[in-house]
């Protein structure tokens, strides 16, 4: 015969599908698919506008584990905004995990963004209230406020 093992392998499972498949065609009844015709006076359709999706907080550990760690060496680069970025992707991931919160605490106060500094202390101690370091960080809160306080009187005098 002459066939390589390859090929009457395929040979039989042609032979086998083919009739399985013209059936197939037949029993759901398939029509040719026909081009459309538009009029070249027809306008187009306005796209369809779908309203972007609210950013809405999905829980998933695993990449928030790997923001703080990935955010955490950020911050000893001293590359803040990018230790940022991670910390505010792992509040997004897990926003009940208060460890972003204090380190975005710590990266904002490092980038001189007081306010910033001071909601998300805020919002670590909101959301772990009973912290070893609740008094530490509590302290930080009252000293970045009387320095946002002592700024704002500074401008004012200006």
């Amino acid at each position: 015969m002459g066939l390589s093992h390859v090929k009457l392998i395929h040979y039989y499972n042609m032979r086998f599908l083919a009739p399985i498949l013209f059936a197939v065609l037949l029993l759901t009844n398939a029509r040719p698919v026909r081009a459309q015709q538009i009029s070249p006076s027809t306008p187009p359709l306005p796209p369809v506008e779908t309203p972007p999706a609210p950013a809405e907080p999905v829980f998933d550990p695993l990449h928030a584990e790997k923001s703080i760690e990935v955010g955490t060496f950020y911050m000893k680069k001293g590359n803040y905004d990018a230790a940022i970025d991670r910390f505010v992707d792992a509040t997004h991931f897990q926003p009940k995990l208060a460890m972003p919160w204090k380190l975005l605490g710590e990266a904002y106060e490092k980038k001189h963004d007081t306010g910033s500094a001071i909601e998300s202390y805020k919002k670590y101690l909101e959301i772990f209230p009973g912290a070893e370091d609740a008094a530490k960080v509590k302290k930080r809160i009252s000293m970045l406020e009387e320095k946002a306080g002592q700024q704002s009187s500074k401008r004012a005098q200006h």
